[in-house]
């Protein structure tokens, strides 16, 4: 392991936040001539992957960039309107260079490096870490020069994907979706009750007998551990499934 490699980990892996691991990894990858960082820990969305879905996903950690750079001409370009980077992402890539993907001496990316150089980026390394539930975790460190050196290259992948991974640990997936505790019928009746509907109305409803009606009601009661019908539905509004 390499010393820029072990001292670019260590400010990462140290860190009790995802904001701390992504300020830490800047400050000392500003030693080895970083200028640009940006980190996003987000869920991967289930729509089509386009640049106003990458977008829509948020999760941004951290930005260290000029203070005109966000919301500039040239940062909307590279963000809404040209974003080679996609495909990086649709492949599953942990680790690259922009240039793989946006050439340099290509005429086509010629507007896509004018607008990164406003923000003192002429190269940039991306790592990224895939998570449980979708999740992604993702470093763009740029470069105010386009040659990098290899070694230095090498370090800052390496150490870019154990900061990601440690973003990672910061992921919270979403809260799975609770299972209704009540059956359909259960759901149904205690809802009209909820109206204010008669056990006869209720029943008319359904299409049960009065009986039926207010056995799926105390059915429903007991299974949600409430005293009455007023307190079951009290409950059923609570966990927001009324």
């Amino acid at each position: 392991m390499s010393m820029q490699m072990l001292v670019l980990a260590q400010a990462a892996l140290g860190a009790a936040s995802a904001v701390e691991a992504s300020s830490r990894f800047f400050a000392a990858a500003e030693r080895i001539g970083a200028t640009y960082l940006q980190t996003r820990l987000y869920t991967r969305p289930q729509a089509p992957l386009t640049s106003k879905t990458h977008w829509a996903a948020g999760g941004f950690v951290l930005r260290r960039a000029p203070e005109r750079w966000p919301g500039s001409a040239g940062f909307d370009y590279v963000c809404f309107t040209h974003n080679p980077l996609l495909t990086a992402i649709r492949e599953g890539r942990t680790r690259y260079r922009f240039s793989d993907f946006a050439p340099h001496d290509d005429r086509r990316h010629a507007d896509y490096w004018a607008a990164l150089s406003e923000a003192r980026i002429a190269e940039a390394i991306c790592t990224t870490s895939y998570g449980r539930e979708r999740g992604i975790a993702s470093l763009h460190l740029g470069f105010g020069q386009r040659s990098i050196d290899p070694a230095t290259a090498a370090a800052v992948e390496r150490a870019g994907l154990i900061l990601t991974e440690r973003l990672i640990d910061f992921h919270a997936p979403p809260a799975p979706r609770l299972k209704h505790p009540l059956s359909a019928r259960q759901r149904d009746a205690l809802a009209y009750a909820a109206e204010g509907r008669t056990d006869r109305e209720i029943a008319e409803l359904l299409g049960v007998s009065e009986s039926t009606a207010r056995f799926h009601i105390d059915s429903a009661r007991r299974r949600l551990g409430a005293v009455n019908r007023t307190h079951a539905v009290a409950k059923l509004v609570s966990m927001g499934l009324l």
